[in-house]
């Protein structure tokens, strides 16, 4: 009896590390694939580069959050449909609204994050309407599932367009790309609509999802750190000209060009990083109370019969 229990234990904390094992395995595939690109230039490298690079991380996510799963109604095929069908979605639908609803101006980046996240949390309601109960963590990581596949399509695009500049195709921007936003993945997209999947969850009443007020603020919140996020580079820009001695130009056969000092080039870098690095703060601790009331029971829904 003691045998066959220890077995299971080992079988659980097995199956508890499996997140470990994606990451391990694609991101030594991952390496291999840039060492070989590199080594023989062969274009049709790029397309396996760009998945693995943009999908690794957001993979691993989603899989250590499923190891942490809530309710026995959270299927692997559940949240791998979540994963793909939501981040598709979530893609399709950011890029129409954008396109017809936005503008240049000030106000844009938040724009932005109004669509993205209504479109990732129209998704999420969608894909889980037929759960029969919705737990606050079940909810969190199906949002996070949502999250991280708009995240790891998008970063596709962004990889694959990093691709081509005025000198040709190159590798080495695609490879930097990726690993910024790998490594920044983990506190965007994937953690905003894990906050909303958590709250949305949570409000649910029969089953059905309500627009209450908990929700509303949840989404202007989730949307305003994802506008800030994404107005940092103009932020720190901003913040950066009005602490120092302002533009310095010198002529160029193009015009007048701006040309920073060595002061405004580390502050601007410094101000941009702590500016990311507090909204991701903000974020992680905001996910971790929703998690703490998630390990406490919390918001166990039945949907109608």
């Amino acid at each position: 009896m003691v045998e066959v229990v220890g077995t299971q234990e080992s079988v659980s904390h097995r199956a508890r590390r499996t997140w470990l094992r994606i990451f391990v395995v694609g991101a030594g595939l991952w390496v291999a694939t840039v060492v070989v690109t590199f080594l023989t230039g062969n274009p049709n490298l790029i397309p396996t580069l760009v998945l693995l690079g943009s999908f690794l991380v957001p993979v691993t996510f989603v899989a250590w959050a499923f190891e942490r799963r809530g309710t026995g109604e959270l299927t692997s095929s559940l949240v791998f449909s979540t994963f793909l069908t939501g981040g598709v979605l979530g893609v399709l639908g950011a890029s129409v609204l954008e396109a017809y609803l936005l503008h240049p101006s000030a106000w844009l980046f938040f724009g932005v994050g109004l669509i993205e996240e209504a479109v990732k949390l129209g998704a999420l309601v969608v894909l889980t309407r037929h759960l029969r109960t919705r737990s606050l963590r079940d909810g969190m990581i199906l949002g996070a599932a949502v999250g991280f596949g708009f995240a790891a399509f998008e970063s596709a695009g962004y990889a694959f367009t990093a691709l081509f500049t005025v000198d040709g195709l190159s590798i080495d921007q695609l490879v930097q790309t990726e690993l910024l936003r790998g490594l920044l993945a983990p506190v965007g997209h994937g953690l905003w609509t894990a906050i909303l999947g958590g709250v949305l969850f949570a409000t649910m009443r029969h089953g059905r999802a309500i627009v209450s007020g908990r929700l509303i603020l949840a989404y202007l919140g989730v949307a305003a750190l994802h506008g800030l996020w994404d107005s940092m580079h103009s932020i720190a820009l901003y913040l950066t000209l009005l602490l120092t001695d302002g533009e310095r130009l010198r002529p160029s056969p193009q015009g007048w060009l701006i040309e920073p000092s060595v002061e405004q080039v580390n502050l601007f870098s410094g101000l941009e990083w702590a500016g990311l690095a507090l909204i991701s703060i903000i974020g992680i601790v905001w996910l971790a109370v929703l998690w703490r009331r998630s390990a406490r029971g919390a918001s166990v829904i039945p949907a109608a019969l």
